[in-house]
């Protein structure tokens, strides 16, 4: 009995789904890249994360800078970036700044990087 001859290179690539959809077009990939370096630094991550995962998806600023070790500031600095990037946004109620995940801007870099268009 013979064994069965591997596909052809050309007709192997076939078989296979693509990963994406499309790729992305260069507006796209400009507002991508914008959100991706705003949560490339740790520290943004984290105040992100702190954010995104607190009830309802909105934190003081005091409730997402603890347990980080830099200075407020600092911290003002880096919500500014992801505010800017689209990613929160702020609302000032008395002498506290309350932060929000804007979840359509989540959702479209999610989707744009698994593929999925909604």
């Amino acid at each position: 009995m013979s064994k069965p001859q591997p596909l052809p290179p050309d007709q192997q690539r076939c078989e296979t789904a693509p990963l994406l959809g499309e790729p992305l077009t260069a507006a796209a990939a400009e507002e991508i890249v914008h959100k991706l370096k705003a949560l490339a630094d740790p520290v943004r991550l984290r105040l992100f994360s702190a954010v995104a995962s607190h009830s309802g998806g909105e934190a003081c600023v005091c409730d997402v800078s603890q347990g980080l070790e830099v200075s407020q500031p600092t911290i003002s600095h880096h919500l500014k970036v992801l505010r800017e990037a689209g990613l929160l946004t702020a609302q000032r109620r008395g002498s506290w700044v309350y932060y929000a995940v804007v979840s359509e801007a989540l959702h479209s870099l999610t989707d744009s990087l698994t593929g999925v268009r909604v």
